[in-house]
């Protein structure tokens, strides 16, 4: 783990000796976490947002910071910190002086500028309404800007609507997508606009024309679902096109339209049903690189790095050869070289692809990359772990240099666990992969009760990676030991092994769980085999309902948060069908319901006897919080002992910093309980 030994080192080497004390949820809560960078095009300046966490406010507040990338062991020093003001989305223009940036200043978003050496910030555009964010040109003179409006709207002024005194508050539908993720759906679509960044008075162009979906997608698209093209005559961008397929639909297309608005868009990826999604330009304009997925509605199947040739609209598969999926995609500054993450058996590293022969190079080991930054003869990068949060590193070659250790005072004293890989034969015979977490200074020849991970998605990973949610590091802190396991239908083997868990949830993957915990176990003394709760939420909640019928006399508790108990109220429930369709075979409910039941945990309920706290969020749509609710029934009625946790401000994750407390007070609390407290 030379990555890991190393940001150990250092941190080690910036902090002054302190008392030792184990990890809680309390310092994750308060960690600052580093996104956006942002490097100058002269290489001089890296710039950054930096979430800090206001406890008061019950919420996260971004300022802009800055590293001088001249100067050896140079110290971060903030650029734009107001009080009470985000601060987010950096990116420098043209003259690597000028940071263009978004603020909520006042309660109204609005793009303004600093000058990097400090200073006034200016005030550029303050469209009524708001906006989600913006994209630079590359001559720095305009802005792509995306922002939730009426479909067709003619500019970004919100459109008027007459208010009738007489109304009701209820809302008519008729078709379906009527809510998504956390939000009942009212109308507006997210559509971009160009915006000349200039003091007087400015019109904005609309693009979408009258394409009608959300560009980025929602919830979770940003800036890397549209791009510039060099010249900044075209915009190019990912857009689904709404309608009464929507909801069973991944079928995102890249559109490209001219910046002036002066005809409509053009589909360029029209003859692929799959996904078409992170257009990346190449700095000399010449090609557009993306990624596709072959399979209609589905959306964890390979992602292949596609270059479409801009001039003669040719288009080659660069990395069809390679069984691994594009996650994100950037160009070296001159054109040549295209760095790429893709997860590999438990790891997400930056990868090198040549353009011409679509060979793949990795570059990095033993990390989990976050964001990459090209600069000139290598990359600036983010970077975090199982035992460490998000920092900055460079690369050059192969060789990593660490630039930040921003947590370095908050980690100060606290020791991280000590994680070991393992990897077994599985179902179908295949070797698959875990690991386990040992706490920190657990004394020779003791043992650690067992707090059992089963990740969601399905297709995720229980990777080498820190999280704000669900964070081994913080039940290692606590006493436990923790083992996860990558079941069949994880990512980063292979897609054979990703397809594997379709018309399969509660086949394969509880064998490798079974076999997986019983590998664990028998490899690490300190793990007491005797004494273990299994916890998951998502997918992993599915599989906690699951195993309390199919595997009820392992565990002494189980902790399932927003997990599937009932595959037919889910299958009509839901809001993305193409997801739960595309598991069960491709069909809906009424037309194979042996499909779905087959693997319902809801028909096991009469051999449940594991105690089981229960969590939900009255936000979530994506698995409604009525299957929580029906689980704490079954729970109740059959009186095996249980909780039931539910958030009302929260959607399919526990987000904000108090109710994330909340969440691993009651969680270890909860296993405190049926394990004892652990012995260290």
């Amino acid at each position: 783990m030379k990555h890991i030994l190393l940001a150990s080192v250092a941190l080690a080497a910036t902090t002054a000796p302190a008392l030792a004390r184990d990890l809680t949820i309390q310092d994750v809560a308060t960690l600052s976490r580093v996104g956006s960078p942002a490097v100058s095009p002269d290489g001089h300046w890296l710039v950054w947002q930096q979430r800090e966490t206001d406890l008061a406010a019950n919420k996260g507040r971004y300022d802009l910071w800055r590293l001088d990338l001249t100067v050896k062991g140079a110290k971060p020093e903030k650029l734009v910190a107001e009080a009470e003001v985000n601060e987010t989305s950096p990116v420098f223009a043209p003259d690597s002086k000028t940071v263009f940036f978004q603020s909520d200043k006042g309660g109204d978003d609005s793009i303004q500028s600093v000058d990097i050496a400090g200073g006034a910030t200016r005030v550029w555009f303050t469209p009524k309404g708001g906006f989600s964010g913006f994209k630079l040109s590359p001559d720095g003179s305009k802005a792509l800007v995306w922002a939730d409006r009426k479909p067709g709207a003619p500019g970004l002024d919100p459109a008027m609507v007459k208010k009738d005194s007489n109304a009701g508050s209820g809302r008519t539908y008729d078709q379906l997508f009527v809510r998504h993720w956390d939000s009942w759906s009212n109308g507006d679509r997210s559509q971009l606009f160009v915006v000349p960044l200039r003091q007087e008075a400015v019109t904005a162009v609309p693009i979408v024309g009258t394409l009608v979906g959300d560009t980025p997608s929602k919830p979770f698209g940003g800036g890397e679902e549209l791009a510039w093209s060099a010249d900044g005559k075209t915009v190019y961008f990912a857009l689904r096109e709404a309608g009464r397929i929507e909801s069973k639909s991944t079928n995102l297309d890249i559109f490209a339209a001219p910046a002036d608005g002066s005809s409509a868009p053009v589909n360029l990826t029209k003859a692929n049903e799959g996904m078409d999604n992170l257009p990346t330009v190449s700095p000399d304009g010449k090609w557009l690189a993306y990624f596709s997925m072959a399979r209609a509605t589905y959306e964890a199947d390979r992602q292949v790095l596609q270059l479409r040739n801009l001039a003669t609209g040719e288009v080659k598969a660069l990395t069809q050869a390679w069984d691994r999926s594009v996650g994100s995609i950037a160009w070296s500054p001159d054109s040549k070289t295209i760095y790429v993450t893709a997860e590999d058996t438990q790891e997400n590293p930056i990868w090198s692809v040549d353009p011409k022969s679509g060979k793949v190079t990795r570059l990095t080991q033993l990390d989990n990359v976050s964001a990459i930054v090209p600069v000139k003869g290598g990359v600036v990068y983010s970077m975090n772990s199982l035992t460490a949060p998000d920092d900055f590193y460079a690369l050059k070659g192969k060789t990593s240099t660490r630039l930040t250790a921003v947590n370095a005072e908050k980690l100060a004293g606290i020791p991280m666990p000590k994680v070991e890989r393992f990897s077994f034969t599985g179902a179908n015979n295949d070797t698959v992969w875990g690991y386990a977490v040992q706490p920190a200074g657990l004394a020779d020849g003791k043992k650690a009760p067992i707090a059992f991970i089963v990740h969601g998605g399905p297709q995720g990973s229980s990777n080498n990676s820190w999280s704000y949610r669900w964070n081994p590091a913080v039940f290692a802190g606590a006493g436990y030991a923790v083992v996860s396991v990558d079941f069949h239908g994880s990512t980063g083997y292979g897609q054979a092994f990703t397809d594997a868990i379709r018309n399969n949830w509660g086949g394969w993957p509880l064998e490798d769980l079974q076999k997986g915990l019983a590998a664990a176990t028998g490899k690490f003394a300190w793990l007491d085999a005797d004494n273990a709760c299994a916890l998951g939420a998502s997918y992993g909640g599915y599989m906690m309902n699951w195993i309390e019928g199919q595997w009820p006399d392992r565990f002494k508790c189980i902790v399932q948060h927003d997990g599937v108990f009932d595959a037919r109220a889910m299958a009509y429930e839901t809001e993305e069908l193409w997801f739960d369709e595309w598991e069960h075979g491709g069909k809906a409910y009424y037309e194979d319901p042996a499909a779905f039941e087959k693997w319902n945990p809801v028909n096991h309920v009469d051999k449940w006897k594991t105690p089981q706290l229960v969590i939900t969020s009255e936000k979530d749509f994506r698995i409604p919080y009525t299957q929580g609710l029906a689980a704490f029934t079954a729970l109740q009625r059959k009186e095996i002992p249980s909780k039931l946790l539910v958030f009302p401000d929260e959607n399919h994750w526990v987000l904000k910093p108090k109710n994330s407390m909340q969440w691993y007070g009651t969680v270890l609390g909860w296993l405190d309980k049926y394990t004892g407290k652990p012995a260290q």
